[in-house]
């Protein structure tokens, strides 16, 4: 008997259609499977076999064949095993033959229930957009499937709970559909009142909060980059259903999600060591992987001790930074993933640390650090659009009793100028200031003429390139928001001067 079934299949964020066909013969015992079948859906046969003994029914004595089409398509994982233990219950007669508006997919284990796998939200969002009205995955990743509306989901625990389904005899209900929220932020998490003095860098980091910006900390050890850094989650804005959905997306495809946490609702904090490979930090992989940058997407990525990582590695920043997407591309296809994230980093001015500190003299020769600076290109450095000399804390400030501002009170001020920025950006795909277009900077980015002599005085002093240019005008419309303001006045272009590092004492 022969029959069809529907799934899909995954390479990157790209979901794709695949009809498992399915015949049962008579002939010499064998089970086949054909369509580019990598190692991992040809084991699926004896994970078929030992869930069909599972539930009590025999393994058909004829030749069994099973083939993935498009059959020019690689397929690999096991998504698909659902599918062939649906469509070979089906050849043999057991389940009905026809279910053209529903999609399996699935791991089997080898008692027959189901683990999850990858990218199931990916799949959920296809099956909508195909017409489908049904889709069963395992009960693991019936949370984020349930996110897409439109669609019947049925999260499916065991085998023997789906056959029992489709025959009528123990029917499930959907899962009902989930409205994500974004998290608030625990009651434990840092808090920036912690920090003692760094009025200015404190500033910055506000700024740079407010408006989405890439921020570099330079300063010497034990000045409190780090502990800047490290509270940035702390102020940031609350997450769009938007912007959990899409992170949410990506922790899929990578296999991060689990049963403690089956959606991001807050903003991701990823800080890798400056070790980390290109692959690890970008993506790749035979079959492209998002990397650290993709897995920050809409929250942080953390560089600290920047001039430490690999200079290649590094390079290859430049162009996400700008595009906000990675496309990573293999012989087997080109995987996109999204990287619209704010970039902090951190960096000891020079080997030693001390280079340029007001307490402490440094020991290293021009020379040195000259090579240890250039180990960042300008081209990266030129992609920050806040420079911030973090200076050692005075005696002062460390001993004092009184606590600095707290993050709610600050990311309170944080949350005020982003919903402006949302009802500015109302109806199209940008969040934050940080992600204005070029095109758009003219009619977004007005200035008076007085804020335009500004501008010009300080292209005649400092040469500043068009994106230099471009990103001044960004970071001046993000300090008028905090301001509350609708217009970008000089006030608000001095400050986005000052926190670019012109005058930086470490970086000149």
């Amino acid at each position: 008997m022969f029959t069809k079934l529907r799934s899909f299949g995954l390479f990157g964020m790209n979901a794709f259609p695949v009809t498992v066909e399915a015949e049962v013969s008579q002939g010499h015992p064998q089970f086949d499977i054909s369509g580019l079948p990598d190692i991992g859906v040809k084991e699926s046969r004896d994970r078929v076999r030992s869930a069909l003994a599972s539930i009590g029914i025999r393994f058909p004595k004829g030749r069994v064949l099973m083939n993935l089409a498009p059959a020019d398509v690689k397929k690999s994982g096991t998504s698909y095993d659902l599918a062939i233990f649906a469509a070979l219950l089906a050849a043999m007669g057991v389940l009905p033959i026809q279910m053209p508006k529903s999609i399996f997919i699935g791991e089997l284990g080898l008692n027959g229930t189901l683990h999850g796998i990858r990218g199931a939200m990916t799949m959920t969002m296809l099956a909508r957009s195909s017409g489908f009205e049904e889709i069963y995955v395992p009960r693991e990743n019936v949370q984020e499937a349930a996110v897409i509306d439109g669609i019947r989901v049925y999260g499916i625990e065991s085998c023997a709970e789906l056959v029992g389904h489709l025959l009528g005899e123990h029917p499930l209900t959907p899962a009902p559909c989930i409205s994500p929220e974004s998290a608030v932020p625990p009651e434990d998490m840092l808090d920036f009142s912690d920090i003692r003095g760094q009025v200015k860098a404190r500033a910055g980091v506000e700024l740079a909060a407010a408006g989405g910006h890439n921020i570099l900390l330079v300063g010497s050890p034990g000045s409190g980059k780090s502990m800047l850094a490290d509270r940035i989650p702390s102020i940031l804005p609350k997450m769009t259903r938007e912007e959990i959905l899409e992170t949410t997306n990506v922790y899929s495809v990578a296999g991060q999600l689990s049963k403690t946490q089956p959606l991001i609702t807050a903003r991701p904090f990823r800080a890798p060591h400056h070790t980390v490979s290109a692959a690890g930090l970008i993506g790749g992989g035979s079959i492209p992987a998002p990397g650290e940058i993709s897995l920050a997407h809409n929250g942080v990525l953390f560089l600290d001790e920047l001039a430490e990582f690999d200079r290649s590695t590094l390079e290859i920043l430049r162009q996400p930074l700008e595009s906000r997407e990675v496309t990573i591309s293999r012989a087997a296809g080109t995987a996109v993933y999204p990287c619209n994230i704010m970039l902090v980093a951190a960096m000891n001015p020079c080997p030693c640390g001390y280079y340029g500190s007001p307490v402490r003299q440094c020991t290293c020769s021009r020379k040195q650090v000259q090579a240890y600076l250039g180990k960042i290109s300008g081209p990266l450095l030129d992609r920050f659009d806040l420079h911030v000399d973090v200076d050692p804390v005075p005696f002062e400030d460390l001993a004092s009793q009184e606590t600095g501002e707290s993050s709610a009170a600050i990311r309170e001020r944080i949350e005020a100028a982003r919903d402006r920025q949302r009802e500015r950006f109302r109806g199209t795909d940008i969040y934050c200031n940080a992600m204005i277009p070029d095109h758009l900077l003219g009619e977004l980015c007005q200035m008076d003429e007085s804020t335009q002599m500004l501008m010009r005085t300080l292209h005649d002093r400092y040469g500043i390139s068009a994106r230099t240019h471009s990103r001044l005008q960004r970071v001046a419309r993000s300090a008028a928001d905090l301001r509350g303001s609708d217009r970008i006045e000089r006030q608000d272009l001095a400050v986005a001067a000052q926190f670019r590092g012109f005058d930086s004492k470490y970086l000149k």
